[in-house]
């Protein structure tokens, strides 16, 4: 099967219409099997991971004293009582999270072939669950078809790819039908980025809403304008569809595509909404630089007036090679080509750091690793969620807020497809991230993408250890879908 990415579709457009070593201070011990004596007869222990003495995230807090147990189906007991267990992960001095949710996954042009890579960035990111919201997958069935045969290091989902539906088909009522067949074969959504398809019509995208709204399933939006002038349109038609329709509406990195210029404004129109029935939320990623491609519509026109900068501030993406007046021409002809705008040119403080503060904005990554040694993806594709964190305490933000953003928030969107998933409770899937909050960072650039974060101690996906001590492990993702 051949699976067509938001990126590939981006290209398509711009050209015709990315035995366990562990650590010390994650030690597991008792690696050998431990028993109890019942009688004269030998019993295997209730469980078979427990971590203890990490301070665990539990009903959005941050609590000592427990004992996470993960049992041999890969569920969790939560208890202020010892367990016992064949291993014993000792997390002093560290969190014992829910994994860390991206909403906001980007996968490559050809993920048959790619999506180990991605995974694997994902999970050495402290990520156990990862969602393709962007794009996702044209025909969901195929993409399970194919998918849930193979391996995967975190557990995965892909929402209604819109655009490439709308590339497929001319007439308006295929594209409905493909779209609601989407939902029906199990998507986790809706997905549409009118942005690169300008000629998409106000009618079009409320029709997509009003069939995400049947089957109660969000809608994420990639909005059409990034401009100064004309951002807050993108925002008003958003609401808009969200009010007329009932559906839930994700706004995609408003800090990048709606909330660029005028967040405060941007911020005041979706409370609003909000406060009169409307169901909006938006997500941010922790950076204050975007990158696209340069064959992109958001390259054409006076695009230096429009964001302030010029070619040399252009920066490729895995070489860090800058752009000048006659190198910009002679790149922009090439499909699949990278570019980052320099930090600050969406200022903290005016962006991400605002949208922050409201109830309705979660952190969502924009991002995935395409190849090795080093990739044309931006940063966020390897250090996103070790970069959230950071960057949440760096401003002033508690730990409890920063996974509240990371994990509470994205899990409570994609519901109940998550309803056992994204908290530490008893029953339900074991899916952790232990981490160092004093180490924890991201560490991928724009010159080097291909980074693994630093902090992230142990992570465990469906109960068993995907990554520890720098070491990949055991590949236990499922795919998370609704039936068909």
């Amino acid at each position: 099967m051949k699976k067509l990415s938001r990126r590939k579709v981006l290209k398509d457009l711009c050209i015709g219409s990315a035995g366990l070593l562990l650590a010390p201070s994650c030690l597991a011990e008792n690696q050998t099997e431990t028993n109890v004596r019942v009688g004269n007869e030998r019993k295997k222990s209730d469980f078979k991971i427990v971590i203890k003495n990490g301070k665990a995230y539990i009903n959005q807090k941050l609590q000592q004293g427990y004992f996470i147990g993960i049992d041999y189906n890969g569920k969790l007991k939560i208890s202020q009582t010892p367990l016992q267990a064949e291993q014993e992960i000792d997390a002093t001095g560290k969190v014992v999270s829910p994994g860390f949710i991206d909403i906001l996954a980007d996968n490559a042009n050809n993920p048959e072939q790619t999506y180990s890579i991605f995974e694997k960035y994902k999970v050495t990111d402290g990520l156990t669950t990862v969602f393709q919201m962007h794009g996702g997958a044209e025909f969901p069935k195929k993409f399970h078809d194919y998918f849930d045969k193979l391996p995967h290091r975190v557990n995965y989902g892909v929402s209604v790819f819109v655009m490439r539906l709308r590339l497929r088909y001319a007439s308006l009522a295929q594209r409905y039908q493909m779209a609601e067949r989407g939902l029906q074969e199990g998507a986790l959504a809706m997905a549409h980025s009118p942005e690169y398809q300008p000629d998409t019509s106000y009618e079009e995208l409320k029709k997509y809403g009003e069939i995400a709204k049947k089957y109660e399933r969000p809608y994420f939006l990639h909005l059409r304008y990034s401009s100064q002038e004309k951002e807050l349109e993108g925002v008003k038609e958003a609401i808009r569809i969200a009010q007329e329709t009932g559906c839930q509406i994700h706004i995609d990195h408003l800090n990048s595509t709606g909330g660029t210029f005028n967040m405060p404004q941007a911020l005041e129109l979706i409370s609003n909404a909000n406060a009169k029935g409307a169901k909006i939320t938006c997500c941010v990623y922790p950076y204050s630089f975007w990158a696209t491609y340069l064959i992109s519509e958001r390259f054409s026109g006076d695009w230096q007036k429009r964001y302030g900068i010029t070619y040399e501030d252009l920066q490729i993406v895995g070489s860090g090679e800058r752009l000048t007046a006659q190198t910009f021409p002679i790149y922009r002809k090439r499909p699949g080509l990278l570019v980052a705008v320099p930090e600050g040119t969406m200022p903290f403080e005016k962006t991400i750091n605002l949208a922050l503060q409201t109830d309705f904005c979660m952190f969502g990554s924009d991002g995935g690793i395409e190849k090795e040694p080093r990739a044309n993806s931006h940063p966020r594709g390897a250090g996103f969620a070790a970069t959230a964190i950071r960057h949440c305490l760096s401003i002033g933000m508690s730990l409890e807020q920063a996974l509240e953003r990371l994990v509470d928030r994205p899990a409570q969107l994609v519901q109940p497809a998550m309803k056992d998933r994204g908290k530490l409770q008893d029953n339900f899937w074991a899916d952790i991230t232990i981490f160092d909050p004093q180490t924890i960072r991201g560490k991928a650039t724009v010159a080097n993408p291909n980074q693994f974060s630093e902090g992230i101690e142990c992570v465990i996906v469906n109960g068993e250890i995907a990554y520890q001590n720098g070491k990949l492990l055991k590949s236990n993702g499922k795919p998370i879908k609704y039936a068909s």
